[in-house]
């Protein structure tokens, strides 16, 4: 049975264009594309799987394109849990180079009926008697109850006695604060537009006065920091690394959720979410992880740790 239930509310068909350089304006020649089953929780999973930690991937896909990922998932060896819906799975873009940051062009996604989502719920609720920990990732496609569906998920993985670790951002967040999601994972920009704080220590104590019991922010390079109501916890970012970023969140959440299942206090799970979050930069697209270089980060010397308590 599956350790992991992991949601993606809006999934996605990752394509990815390496290319020399970009200038906008002009025309640009692909050196490698890639193209990928992809949205945040599927990010999440596979990250999982590469630790060894089994997964069912719990998501709404239709059209063609909800029917070729399918398949890729399957051809990935990842248990998944589909709802179709009525409308066609979006398709994002990642352009990347060697100099500047990755540029992304993010669909919205399909409109999903109340119907869908209550199919979706029911397979949640089927799902959570042999999970260890429910993890809900991503964005919400257009026009659906972020705070109600996040709020019922949150209850009903707590009615199961199963702990939520949820990675979302606006009335998302906010919804999974209030329903006394385990842990908030949000990145710093994410926790200080949701709150309407100035710091991330201020953002992340309204969510903890909300009801969350855990908030853990990722600072990109500047590292991790868990939020807690007696104390908080940090570590430095793996130094030197460069590569993709895209991805590498996500990586962080599910170094963070695999350890936690492993029983690892919450300093040593931040260890862990830094070390796989950089092993997921090392690799070119979103998804994949560097095993070695994991495995490498996670006992080196050089992780050494933030300023927390």
């Amino acid at each position: 049975m599956a350790q992991v239930v992991v949601i993606t509310p809006n999934p996605a068909i990752d394509v990815t264009y390496r290319v020399a350089s970009q200038t906008p304006g002009l025309t640009h020649r692909v050196i490698t594309a890639t193209r990928q089953p992809g949205g945040k929780g599927v990010n999440v999973a596979r990250a999982l799987e590469s630790l060894g930690v089994s997964t069912v991937s719990l998501l709404p896909l239709g059209g063609e394109t909800g029917r070729w990922m399918l398949d890729e998932l399957a051809a990935l060896d990842l248990a998944v849990a589909a709802v179709e819906v009525s409308g066609e799975t979006r398709t994002t873009i990642t352009v990347t180079d060697e100099t500047t940051h990755p540029t992304l062009f993010a669909e919205a996604g399909p409109v999903v009926s109340s119907d869908e989502w209550r199919l979706l719920t029911e397979k949640l609720r089927r799902l959570l008697p042999d999970a260890a920990l429910l993890v809900v990732s991503g964005s919400m496609p257009p026009e659906a109850d972020s705070a109600g569906l996040i709020e019922t998920w949150v209850h009903a993985a707590r009615d199961a006695g199963v702990r939520v670790v949820v990675d979302a951002a606006g009335d998302a967040l906010l919804a999974a604060a209030r329903a006394g999601a385990d842990i908030l994972k949000p990145n710093l920009s994410e926790v200080l537009e949701t709150t309407g704080q100035p710091t991330a220590e201020r953002g992340s104590r309204l969510l903890l006065d909300l009801g969350a019991g855990l908030v853990v922010v990722s600072h990109g390079s500047q590292g991790i920091t868990a939020y807690r109501p007696d104390g908080d916890d940090a570590v430095d970012a793996v130094p030197g690394i460069s590569g993709n970023p895209t991805g590498a969140g996500d990586a962080a959440t599910a170094g963070l959720a695999a350890a936690l299942i492993d029983g690892r206090p919450i300093h040593e799970a931040l260890r862990w979410a830094a070390a796989l979050g950089a092993a997921a930069v090392l690799r070119p697209v979103a998804g994949e992880v560097d095993r070695a270089a994991f495995d490498r980060f996670l006992h080196a010397s050089t992780l050494d740790d933030g300023a927390g308590t």
